[in-house]
């Protein structure tokens, strides 16, 4: 691509959803950003946004030159900021991602973080998938499980997570309080649909428990803990979760074995920058005081 301003100007229509809103960051006539999106829609032989009425929605060849063009331009304003003298500045979009079941920690600390730098926008993306970050998906991404071992990834420890085994107070009064170990073939468990799970508490469930009392299957953390709300069966669930809710029994308390370890992870070429480096470092701060 030998036209910068062209892909610059995608980029933006692609961030605003709207010709004019581009132009107006672009401090360019909307007819320049009609113009720069023909043109590179012309060069590249595919079409990058979907035109409506209410604006521009980028196709899936769109959405891949926004992710491309997000870290790129990250890139140059860190750069920016250094040749000016600046690097202190943390503005523009912020992109963190983890999964759902860990925003209630993560979402005040975005809160705080974005009244410390009123210039940011956050974007929190949650999901079961790996958003990639060499494709400027995210800036930063909680991950647990194993390390992660992505090429061209920064990966460092972050925190650890109790885990135990609760259950409602339905269930309890249904079929009784587990009695240990020996007891668990006289209850019903909820547990991981996928057989392969490398979580440590998968693998501990499937181990100890005849496989006939995990008679509840989900396929993420958040089905599971809404099945052992809904008395479903007795299920793992980090424990600082599971103290928010009156409703829950603690069946087993939580174990060395199950913890689960949490990552923050950054692509090399984000990492440096002052926006990610600001995030977690107060990121790190603010995990002290959690109750984990």
């Amino acid at each position: 691509m030998d036209n910068w301003d062209e892909v610059r100007t995608a980029y933006q229509v692609a961030r605003m959803g709207t010709v004019s809103g581009a132009a107006e960051v672009l401090g360019v006539h909307h007819a320049t950003v009609i113009r720069h999106i023909d043109a590179i829609e012309a060069r590249l032989g595919v079409k990058l946004f979907q035109r409506h009425a209410r604006g521009y929605t980028p196709t899936e060849a769109g959405q891949d030159l926004l992710r491309v063009a997000q870290a790129t331009d990250d890139q140059f304003s860190q750069l920016v900021g250094r040749l000016k003298g600046q690097g202190d500045d943390v503005s523009g979009e912020l992109v963190v991602t983890s999964l759902a079941s860990f925003a209630p920690m993560l979402v005040p600390a975005l809160k705080e973080f974005q009244d410390m730098h009123p210039g940011l926008i956050i974007r929190y993306l949650t999901g079961d998938r790996l958003f990639r970050l060499e494709y400027g998906e995210a800036h930063v991404a909680v991950r647990a499980g194993n390390a992660p071992d992505q090429p061209d990834n920064v990966v460092q420890p972050f925190i650890k997570q109790q885990v135990g085994l609760y259950a409602s107070k339905a269930y309890t009064e249904k079929y009784g309080v587990l009695q240990g170990v020996e007891d668990m073939a006289n209850h019903r468990f909820i547990g991981n649909d996928d057989e392969n799970s490398r979580a440590p508490f998968s693998r501990w469930l499937r181990a100890h428990a005849p496989a006939e009392a995990i008679s509840f299957r989900c396929s993420n953390g958040f089905t599971m803990q809404n099945a052992v709300h809904s008395g479903a069966g007795i299920g793992f669930m980090a424990a600082w979760e599971a103290r928010q809710n009156p409703n829950l029994v603690e069946m087993m308390a939580p174990q060395e074995e199950w913890e689960g370890t949490l990552w923050l992870v950054t692509h090399v070429d984000l990492h440096r920058t002052t926006k990610v480096q600001a995030f977690l470092k107060f990121l790190k701060e603010q995990a002290k005081e959690w109750q984990l």
